[in-house]
């Protein structure tokens, strides 16, 4: 090779390195995308799409016939995989019938004890207490180590995680959580959300502990909402596991990552905020438009149980795994752009039309529906009575960073002056673009591999193909167990 072309070649390949962090995830996002859609299956159908356009997106939601849930679609085997232990008598993956109205019933008597009165001051306590911990000594168990000038460096996934660890188990079991159970909690929730995005391996021994607590608390009796008798002893704390310490934790915490980087991202909303944390129609705004850019659904399938006529369009067979595409819904709205913009709210003609949250009513909406806004305010008042955020990292509805973020102590913040801010967040967004191309590539490799195992797997096919089949006792319950448990 000669002298000019060797000199090409290296500068080159110096471009291709420098620019990695703008490149580098987003193209292994995409090919992640391609390996979900080829587990997906040739029957997958993407809604909205070609062939189901977003107009009608609600309608064949909530179609009666869009009602299966787990059963004959590839994608529930790995999604049965990644929520274990328990995928099989969690509310959102069985199937219509009557031990889903038993659980549903269940989740909405819990979610019921409580008034908005109540839920605001369980959330408001909880925060106060977690964000307490922040200011305990340096060394003191569990708490960071503050950083100078009343300025802490975290993640405000694993900031919120623990609140809502707490929140949950005193809803459920009425009395206060304790420290030892909410690190059991929080480090199944971790545990789960970080397998989703593919950032970790499984680790189903850390699950077990959760699970095993929870049969001895069940064992001892004594909670205020008695549980589905439909359920067996095991199969009742997996239920509490996968409903209340799985996706409420979880989708909870990312709700609030989502929340606060917004806020952290947008001095014009951070001030606003801080100048009244009392203004709550401008705080609904504000997590209204979150939810709006940053949907905490992905996609969720359904397999139609019958025919879904479509007027003069082709009709929806029966059969078809229907790939209800949230952010692809409300990014087709025609009334908004991609500007975050809390005021949109207020104007008519901005407002959003494609604004589905907590799903659609008609087919299985998120049970916390009537909560979820009040109490993310509540939570997001706390903090900002107490801190200023500041953060440059990305935003993506994914959120595999956690969401780094610089919490200032409101009193004392003065000293970390706008040199130095500027400093820190400069590092930030260097840092937060780099740490990006290490984790793509690991969410490639262990997202393949995780792929490919629940593929060998099949939890949800092995268990629908039992003999003695799912209503049974317990269907293919204990092969089940021992290929979760590996």
């Amino acid at each position: 090779m000669s002298g000019p072309q060797w000199a090409a070649g290296a500068t080159l390949a110096l471009l291709l390195l420098a620019t990695l962090p703008y490149w580098l995830p987003p193209a292994v996002v995409a090919l992640r995308v391609r390996i979900f859609a080829w587990v997906g299956g040739e029957e997958g159908l993407p809604v909205p799409g070609r062939r189901v356009p977003a107009a009608e997106f609600k309608q064949v939601y909530g179609h009666p016939a869009a009602n299966g849930r787990s059963r004959g679609a590839a994608l529930s085997d790995l999604f049965w995989y990644w929520l274990s232990p328990g995928p099989e008598v969690h509310q959102e993956h069985l199937e219509p019938g009557p031990r889903y109205d038993d659980v549903a019933r269940t989740t909405r008597r819990i979610l019921a004890g409580l008034d908005r009165a109540q839920w605001a001051e369980l959330v408001a306590r909880c925060t106060r207490r977690v964000l307490a911990e922040l200011d305990e000594p340096p060394g003191a168990a569990g708490a960071p180590r503050p950083g100078r000038a009343g300025v802490r460096r975290v993640r405000l996934r694993d900031l919120t995680m623990p609140v809502w660890a707490e929140v949950y188990y005193e809803l459920v079991f009425r009395e206060p959580c304790p420290r030892h159970v909410r690190d059991l909690i929080v480090g199944n929730a971790d545990d789960v959300v970080s397998a989703l995005k593919c950032t970790s391996l499984r680790h189903m021994d850390r699950r077990a502990r959760l699970t095993r607590y929870l049969r001895e608390r069940l064992d001892a009796g004594g909670l205020p909402v008695p549980l589905p008798t439909t359920l067996t002893r095991e199969e009742q704390a997996y239920y509490l596991q996968g409903t209340f310490f799985n996706t409420a934790v979880v989708q909870m915490s990312e709700g609030m990552a989502h929340l606060l980087l917004a806020i952290a991202t947008h001095p014009e909303v951070r001030e606003r905020l801080l100048a009244d944390p009392g203004d709550e129609e401008y705080l609904d705004h504000v997590v209204n438009e979150t939810l709006r850019l940053y949907p905490l659904f992905g996609v969720a399938h359904r397999i139609t149980s019958a025919e879904i006529p479509r007027g003069d369009r082709e009709p929806v067979p029966a059969g078809t795994v229907l790939l209800f595409n949230y952010p692809g819904y409300q990014g087709a709205d025609p009334a908004t752009d991609d500007r975050f913009d809390p005021e949109r709210w207020r104007r008519p003609e901005d407002k959003p039309t494609h604004f589905i949250p907590f799903g659609v009513t008609a087919n299985r909406p998120c049970p916390a529906r009537g909560f979820a806004t009040l109490t993310m305010r509540v939570a997001a008042r706390e903090i900002l009575l107490r801190y200023r955020p500041y953060s440059s990292a990305s935003h993506s509805r994914s959120l595999p960073s956690r969401g780094p973020c610089l919490l200032v102590a409101r009193e004392g913040g003065p000293a970390f002056g706008p040199w130095r801010r500027t400093a820190r967040l400069a590092l930030m967004r260097l840092g937060d673009r780099w740490a990006g191309v290490p984790r793509s590539v690991t969410q490639l490799v262990l997202g393949t591999y995780m792929v490919r195992d629940a593929r060998r797997r099949q939890l949800c096919q092995r268990y629908f193909d039992a003999s003695r089949g799912p209503h049974g006792p317990g269907g293919d319950a204990d092969a089940l167990a021992k290929e979760q448990a590996r």
